[in-house]
């Protein structure tokens, strides 16, 4: 089915990211893998290119525009690339709003630049050893100095871990507040008593460096607190929306590219003295999978137009993270099996999306905490 939601601009920025990746990722991308970690290069490449910072104000740098279509030209682009590790999405469309939405003018004129420009690498820090969905289990906690803030805990699965030069922290503020005594502190490269750990060594995403966070003493300042005091429970649902829609933007199209690959080598590929494709099981399981993709297509289609009127709520942000993550690891399952051996070679981009693609139901939320809070909406 003809899409209907671009226009004759992101058709045109759809060709600059795929020349972008043609030229600054993929000829890297290998190596990136082994090293599990990708050059800074690359990130002040991409914001050379104007892909950092779509909705940040031109007067920091950024694009001026608030269009999600470009981050979704940019998610469905790297996804079939097979080139999740620069993760320019996270960068852009989860820490992004925090900065634009949040800081104050002098914050932005401290931080937005270099995040345009791909000299500032950015982070966001919740998860805990001990705490991953449940807000109110954090423990990091920072006490007040009349100045500054001192800092202690640690963080972990911290996406952008290694390569982060501004984290944005989620930290007890008032004790007995729970979930509302939480703020957002950012922490920068070279404060002392930050600490990195380990870069963490993944089933996928290797080129995706992932690390565990320490945090000993740490005094931030006053002025990095980030939003309101004890405000992180409001400023983090309200960003929630379009975090969850950007990883289902990327699980579908990745859904798409792994049908049309498998498509193609079930034509080729001969069992028996005929192709595969041959075969009515083989047709059935094509068939089965381009309808749940096109069905798939449409509402995430629908999610991407809403959310650009303002209009995406949690709930069907929520449907749209769980339905269509879901499906991408269903569809890789199935395409791996249609490949036969051949899918289980690491060489073969159906492996590696089978394998980069296991996170989606995982981090932005669980397929579980999805169905929770639409179940609530429905039921409370």
């Amino acid at each position: 089915m003809k899409r209907q939601i671009f226009a004759p601009e992101h058709d045109a920025f759809r060709a600059t990211v795929r020349s972008f990746l043609a030229r600054e990722v993929l000829p890297h991308y290998e190596q990136w893998e082994r090293d599990g970690i990708v050059s800074r290069d690359a990130w002040r490449a991409a914001g050379k290119q104007g892909l950092l910072g779509f909705a940040v104000p031109e007067e920091y740098g950024g694009g001026g525009t608030p269009d999600f279509r470009y981050s979704a030209v940019l998610a469905e682009e790297f996804t079939r690339a097979g080139t999740p590790g620069l993760a320019l999405g996270l960068h852009n469309d989860i820490i992004g709003p925090y900065l634009t939405g949040l800081a104050t003018e002098e914050q932005k004129r401290r931080w937005l630049p270099g995040f345009c420009d791909g000299t500032l690498i950015t982070a966001i820090a919740m998860t805990e050893p001990g705490a991953g969905s449940d807000l109110q289990g954090i423990r990091t906690h920072a006490e007040d100095r009349g100045d500054h803030w001192v800092l202690n805990g640690s963080k972990t699965f911290i996406s952008n871990g290694i390569l982060a030069d501004l984290v944005i922290v989620v930290a007890k503020t008032t004790p007995e507040g729970g979930a509302h005594g939480l703020s957002l502190l950012v922490v920068e490269r070279g404060m002392d008593g930050f600490e990195r750990g380990r870069n963490l060594d993944k089933i996928g995403q290797k080129a995706q460096d992932t690390a565990e966070l320490f945090f000993h003493d740490v005094r931030v300042p006053k002025e990095n607190l980030l939003g309101e005091l004890d405000g992180a429970f409001v400023h983090l649902m309200t960003n929630l929306a379009q975090e969850r829609l950007s990883i289902a933007v990327s699980a579908i199209a990745a859904a798409e590219h792994l049908l049309e690959i498998t498509t193609e080598y079930v034509k080729e590929r001969e069992a028996f003295g005929r192709p595969l494709a041959t075969k009515q099981h083989i047709r059935f399981e094509i068939a089965e999978m381009a309808t749940e993709c096109a069905v798939t297509r449409t509402f995430l289609d629908r999610c991407i137009a809403d959310h650009d009127r303002r209009e995406l709520d949690a709930v069907h942000a929520s449907m749209a993270k769980w339905w269509a993550t879901e499906l991408q690891k269903r569809v890789a399952d199935r395409c791996l099996q249609l490949h036969g051996g051949y899918g289980y070679m690491s060489e073969f981009p159906v492996a590696r999306a089978f394998t980069d693609g296991r996170i989606q139901t995982i981090y932005g939320g669980t397929t579980e905490i999805m169905k929770e809070i639409i179940g609530r909406s429905l039921l409370s």
